[in-house]
């Protein structure tokens, strides 16, 4: 897992969308986490953490399920809005899976504020 040293470097437009968009859904649903994926054509998908008793899924998880049911083919970045430092590796694989390991997982604070790049590699 790489982190950047700088972790608002380079963030654009479109990064701080999905992060709003994931602050927005964690928000709005009440959940732990809050997340949004962008895919190679600029649609975003956004889902909060699903805790049913026969099923359990990471925001970041339920956003890439999201996208490839909808026909992703890939990923250009993620975003993910938690009280938690960094991402789990299943939560990294699943974007790996369909963005590639060099796929961007941008890592927030509740309030907003990027804490961290990791690449999903």
């Amino acid at each position: 897992m790489t982190e950047s040293t700088d972790p608002g470097a380079g963030l654009g437009p479109e990064d701080r969308k999905i992060i709003t968009l994931a602050r927005s859904a964690r928000a709005r649903n009440g959940v732990r986490e809050g997340a949004a994926v962008r895919d190679e054509t600029g649609r975003t998908y956004v889902a909060g953490t699903v805790e049913l008793a026969s099923l359990k899924l990471s925001a970041l998880r339920t956003a890439v399920a999201m996208a490839v049911a909808s026909g992703a083919n890939s990923l250009e970045a993620a975003a993910v809005v938690t009280e938690t430092e960094t991402v789990s590796d299943e939560d990294r694989a699943a974007v790996r899976d369909l963005g590639g390991a060099g796929t961007p997982v941008l890592v927030a604070r509740p309030d907003g504020t990027l804490r961290a790049t990791v690449e999903a590699g």
